[in-house]
């Protein structure tokens, strides 16, 4: 070091040859220069991919929406009318049984036993009442020679007469034995399912017992009882009385599967004050037993149906505090914000009745990522 100090000559030399390395090297093109700008412009910017699909025209229905649940037309709770023991049950529990068709028996031996008596008794009683309505027209005869007194012969009239009010009676005892005989034998008053045996075979069962031997509820047609809100009852009550078939479709918990398919039948005559609705009832032929009793749906009731609507998908629509709106892909592969006025909804669709023409494609996918003017790739469109 000291003797750098006496030759001050080779300090300057060593600092002039670390400026003119330093220089050469900022002076060379590095990694971290980019070409665009060397080449003194910035890059575009990427295009956002997005799915795109064209606004159509189709027919589009009018709606309403209620929920509701499955009602039988008839249900039937089964009940003995007569004391006795239940000697066999003909059903299966859920099994689909027909009108009229047997279900149960009681057993009849005591009915039928009765049945004999009141029969010998009114026999009896004929053959009395017969022999009374002879003697009757012998003191006829006799009372008009004097040969019998006149009392004697209205004792006979009123003895014929209550001969004839025994046989009467007999003959309504044996008419009610054979009605009691006719509840021994159960059968079904509908056509339906059965539920569950509530009572099992050998037990004894009265007429005034509170349980029940099973319920039938009739599956076919079925109806489905559902809510609107008491705003739509005019369009309701119009469309009723014209005679127009209002169809009404049932959904499932989630609304993803159709059930069945019906038709309005009737309103309701009075609005729940408390929840601001009325109660409607649609019927379905129900001929695959999709719909079950009670069972919890969602009704689709159809108002009109709007002809040529322009319609895009629903995801397609932009919400702002302006309003609705939608991307429109341009030629030049750029979107334009463009205000909509939104119809109604069917399905996945939504109608637009003012701002958009059939055929002009507009983003349903990626759209969170896009600004009037952006520019993008258009993927997986129709």
């Amino acid at each position: 070091m000291s003797r750098l100090r006496r030759h001050p000559y080779v300090l300057g030399s060593i600092a002039l040859l670390i400026v003119v390395v330093g220089g050469g090297i900022l002076a060379r093109p590095g990694p971290w220069r980019s070409t665009a700008g060397a080449q003194g412009r910035l890059p575009a910017p990427p295009r956002i991919p997005v799915m795109a699909a064209a606004a159509r025209t189709r027919d589009v229905g009018v709606y309403l929406y209620g929920l509701g649940s499955v009602t039988p037309l008839n249900t039937v709770t089964l009940r003995t009318r007569v004391d006795g023991e239940l000697i066999s049950v003909r059903f299966q529990e859920g099994q689909i049984v027909s009108r009229g068709e047997l279900l149960a028996e009681i057993d009849p031996r005591p009915f039928e036993a009765q049945l004999t008596q009141f029969e010998g008794q009114l026999e009896r009683d004929q053959a009395l009442l017969d022999n009374a309505r002879l003697d009757l027209k012998r003191f006829q005869v006799l009372v008009t020679t004097d040969a019998v007194p006149r009392q004697q012969l209205d004792t006979q009239v009123s003895l014929v007469r209550q001969l004839e009010g025994t046989v009467k009676n007999d003959q309504g005892q044996i008419e009610a034995t054979k009605v009691q005989l006719a509840y021994c034998h159960i059968t079904s008053p509908i056509a339906g399912r059965v539920g569950l045996r509530l009572v099992d075979p050998g037990n004894i069962v009265h007429a005034a017992d509170t349980s029940r031997l099973v319920i039938i509820t009739q599956l076919q047609p079925i109806t489905v009882i559902f809510t609107i809100a008491e705003d739509s009852i005019p369009t309701v009550l119009e469309q009723l009385r014209r005679g127009v078939r209002m169809p009404v479709e049932a959904f499932d918990r989630e609304q993803k599967r159709k059930l069945a398919e019906g038709a309005l039948l009737t309103i309701d005559n009075q609005v729940d004050a408390a929840t601001g609705t009325v109660r409607l009832r649609a019927q379905f032929p129900n001929a695959d037993n999709r719909l079950f009793p009670s069972q919890f749906v969602n009704a689709r009731l159809l108002l009109e149906t709007r002809r040529g609507a322009t319609v895009v998908p629903t995801a397609a629509v932009q919400s702002s505090p302006r309003g609705s709106f939608v991307y429109v892909v341009r030629p030049d592969q750029t979107v334009a914000v463009r205000p909509v006025s939104v119809g109604v909804t069917d399905g996945d669709d939504v109608s637009i009745e003012r701002g958009l023409q059939a055929g002009e494609p507009v983003v349903v996918d990626g759209a969170e990522r896009l600004r009037d003017g952006a520019a993008i790739e258009r993927r997986n469109g129709p």
